[in-house]
Order: structure tokens, then C-alpha cells, then sequence
């Protein structure tokens, strides 16, 4: 019985910049095969590496804001001088196939996603301490002081905006909080709602009003 087709959950994890997010979502997907990257969308250019349709749909921003203004987005944000957006459809299709969608996204979008999919389980990542975090954005060697202190001001601001959001993991030891986030994501694929003819059998089996 536990084998019932459900339908997918939607999964979104916000954290500041250099709290480990990026990490623990891989191992997240890697250790779930039903649990998909939602791909976004992105006006930015592509870093090194960065595979277009893989890690993000890389748009002009002609092409993004038609897209927007044509309601393609959940939730679509400017970050940094660059637009990023979630499509929504196909969010849908995928939970409507039973798989689970996780999106990597800032705290502006979660919000808006919120509302486009109430559903949604929202999990913040703390990093270990505001000092923390300031060493390691400088041990990326990739940030001037400004752009630093512009990360760290993003990040005091996000953290601001956590006390809406479902679970609190906080990543002082990345196998801990592996351990939390693993344990979160399968919790949220227990609720019978996901599984409509498990739930009416066993209702049915136990007398259960």
C-alpha cells in the first residue's frame, strides 16, 4: 500500500549566500531520485561550467520580461542588477507525475511562491554565526569589501525574513544538518493528503471518520 501513486511535494530552501545551501541540495538530489531541480530562469551570463537548460534557461531580459508579463513566472525576483524567475507550469506538471520539485531561491521568491504553490514546505538554512559567514564569503577570495559587505547586508536581511518559513536548520555541522534536511524532506512526503486512495483504503480498512 505504502507504493500509492502521491502527488509531489514542492520543497523550497532559502539561505544567505556561503551558509553550505548549494552542498546540501546535491546531496539531497543525489540521494532522491524523485526529488527534481525546478531550473530557472535567468538574465545573468552563464559562470564557467554552467550548462544552459542544466543549471538555468540563460534569457535576455527582453525575453525574460515578456515571459513575465505573460504570467510564465511563480515568483521572479532582481538580484544584483539580474532578473531570475521560477516557471510555474512546469512545477505543476511535475508534482501532477508525483515527483517532488525543490527550489533553490532567495527569500523575495519564496515569498511569492508561497502563494502560487500554499502547499510548499519552506526551509531556512542558518549559517553558524553572523562571523562565520563573513569568513567564509572571504575565503572565496572573490569578493571586494563592498561587494562583502553587500552580501553581508543581503544576508542580515534574509534571515530577517525567516520566522514565516516552515523549518529552521542551522549549518554548523554540514553532516547534522544533512541529517535534519533529510529528515524534513521525508516527514513532508508522509502527509496522507499526498496519497487520496491510500488514505480513503486505510480509512475504509480502520472505520476511520
Amino acid at each position: 500500500m505504502n507504493a500509492c501513486r502521491r502527488t509531489g511535494i514542492a520543497v523550497v530552501i532559502c539561505a544567505p549566500s556561503g551558509t553550505g545551501k548549494t552542498t546540501l541540495c546535491r546531496r539531497l538530489l543525489q540521494e532522491f531520485p524523485n526529488l527534481v531541480l525546478s531550473v530557472s530562469c535567468t538574465t545573468r551570463p552563464p559562470r564557467q561550467g554552467e550548462v544552459n537548460g542544466r543549471d538555468y534557461e540563460f534569457l535576455s531580459s527582453e525575453e525574460f520580461l515578456h515571459k513575465r508579463d505573460a504570467g510564465f513566472f511563480a515568483e521572479w525576483a532582481q538580484v544584483h542588477g539580474s532578473f531570475y524567475g521560477t516557471p510555474l507550469a512546469a512545477a505543476w506538471t511535475l508534482s501532477a507525475e508525483g515527483k517532488d520539485v525543490l527550489f533553490d531561491i532567495d527569500v523575495q521568491g519564496a515569498a511569492q511562491l508561497r502563494r502560487a504553490l500554499p502547499a510548499a514546505r519552506l526551509i531556512f538554512l542558518f549559517p553558524p554565526s553572523r562571523a562565520e559567514l563573513e569568513r567564509r564569503l572571504r575565503a572565496r577570495g572573490t569578493e571586494s569589501e563592498e561587494g562583502l559587505a553587500l552580501r553581508m547586508a543581503t544576508a542580515a536581511r534574509e534571515t530577517d525574513q525567516a520566522r514565516w518559513f516552515d523549518f529552521w536548520i542551522v549549518n554548523d555541522d554540514l553532516d547534522r544538518a544533512w541529517q535534519e534536511l533529510r529528515a524534513v524532506y521525508v516527514a513532508s512526503t508522509l502527509s496522507p493528503a499526498l496519497r487520496p486512495q491510500w488514505q480513503a483504503a486505510l480509512s475504509a480498512e480502520w472505520g476511520l471518520s
